[in-house]
C-alpha cells in the first residue's frame, strides 16, 4: 500500500538529485508514522473516554433497555406476533450477560497485561518489518526466480506480480472502504446525537471489513444504544446507516475495489456463507483476498495452458507429415 508512494518518490528529480529508494522509504515512513501519531491523539483519548463511560453506563443502559422493548414491541406492528416469551428471555439474558461482562472486566487483569504486552511486541517489532520490506521487498522476485528454470522464469515473475497487485489492491481498498464507513459513520451519529457516537462508528469502519455482511454487524450495538435512548433514535440510526451504506455500496466499492479484483457480487455472498460456515468470523475476512488470489492462480494456469497448446499446434502445423 505504501510501496507506490515510495516509487512516486523515487521519480522526483530536484535539479541533479535523484532520491533514492532508501531516502524515499525513510520519507514515506515517516509520514505514516506521523499520520498513526496524529489520529491516536487527536481520536484515541475520546474513544477511550467513550469505552470508558459505556462500560460504567452499561447497568442503566441494560436497565433502560429492559423497559424499552416491551414499549417497542407493543407497537401495532408486531401486535399479532407473540414475543412474551422472547422478551422475557432476553431480559434475563441482558441482566446476566451485563453481570458477567463487568465481572469479567475486572477480574481479568492478568489477560489485560498479557494483551498489553503482546500490542506492545507488535507496535515495536510491526513497524521494522514494515520498513525493511518497504525498502528490499523489491529485491524478493529476483532472488526467488534465481531458482527458478529460465524457461519458466518470466511465467512466474508475472505470477507473483499479478498477486502482489491483487492483495495490494485489495488491502488498500478495504483500508479506504472502512474509513469511509467509519467516519461518516461517526459524522452522522454526531448529526443525530447518537450517544457514543465515535466508538460506535469506529465499530461500523472495522465491521465493515467484512463485505455485504460486515454492516449488519456495525449497526447491533448502535440498534441497542438507541434503544435505550428512544424509539425514534433507532430510526435515525437506521437511515445513518443506509445512506453511507449506499453511498458506499454504489460509488466506494464499486471504484476502489470492485474494479481491481472483477468478482460478482453473487459469488461473493456465496464465499461468505461458505467460509463462516467452516471457518467463522475469521472466514469471513479472508474469503475474498483467498478467493482473488486463487483466481489469479486459475487464470495464471489457464494462460500458460492455452500458450502451451497454441505452441505445440504452430508446431505440428509448421511440421506437417509427407
Amino acid at each position: 500500500m505504501l510501496n507506490p508512494l515510495v516509487k512516486l518518490l523515487m521519480r522526483v528529480k530536484i535539479k541533479n538529485f535523484k532520491i533514492s529508494r532508501t531516502f524515499a522509504v525513510v520519507i514515506v515512513f515517516l509520514g505514516f508514522l506521523g499520520l498513526i501519531a496524529f489520529t491516536i491523539g487527536s481520536f484515541v483519548p475520546g474513544l477511550i473516554g467513550q469505552i470508558t463511560d459505556l462500560l460504567s453506563n452499561l447497568p442503566k443502559i441494560v436497565s433502560s433497555l429492559q423497559d424499552e422493548m416491551p414499549k417497542l414491541l407493543n407497537n401495532s406492528w408486531f401486535k399479532n406476533v407473540d414475543l412474551d416469551p422472547y422478551i422475557k428471555q432476553i431480559n434475563s439474558q441482558l441482566g446476566s450477560y451485563a453481570e458477567k461482562f463487568l465481572s469479567s472486566m475486572t477480574t481479568s487483569l492478568g489477560t489485560i497485561i498479557s494483551t498489553l504486552t503482546n500490542v506492545t511486541i507488535i507496535v515495536i517489532t510491526v513497524p521494522v518489518i514494515l520498513f525493511y520490506m518497504l525498502k528490499d521487498g523489491y529485491k524478493l522476485t529476483p532472488t526467488v526466480s534465481k531458482a527458478i528454470p529460465k524457461r519458466n522464469r518470466e511465467n512466474v515473475v508475472n505470477l507473483f506480480g499479478a498477486m502482489s497487485e491483487t492483495l495490494s489492491s485489495y488491502i488498500g481498498g478495504q483500508v479506504i472502504e472502512c474509513l469511509f464507513v467509519g467516519t461518516f459513520t461517526i459524522i452522522g451519529y454526531m448529526i443525530i446525537g447518537q450517544p457514543y457516537g465515535m466508538l460506535l462508528g469506529v465499530i461500523a469502519g472495522i465491521c465493515n471489513i467484512i463485505p455485504y455482511v460486515g454492516p449488519y454487524f456495525g449497526i447491533f450495538p448502535s440498534l441497542l444504544v438507541a434503544i435505550s435512548k428512544s424509539p425514534m433514535q433507532i430510526v435515525y440510526v437506521i437511515i445513518v446507516v443506509l445512506i453511507v451504506q449506499q453511498v458506499d455500496g454504489n460509488l466506494v466499492y464499486p471504484n476502489v475495489i470492485g474494479k481491481s479484483l472483477q468478482i460478482h457480487p453473487l459469488t461473493i455472498i456465496m464465499l461468505l456463507l461458505a467460509a463462516g460456515k467452516i471457518a467463522g468470523i475469521f472466514g469471513m475476512i479472508l474469503a475474498v483476498p483467498t478467493y482473488a488470489i486463487v483466481k489469479v492462480l486459475v487464470n495464471f494456469g489457464l494462460h500458460i495452458w492455452r500458450l502451451n497448446r497454441t505452441t505445440i499446434q504452430e508446431k505440428v502445423n509448421s511440421n506437417p507429415k509427407e
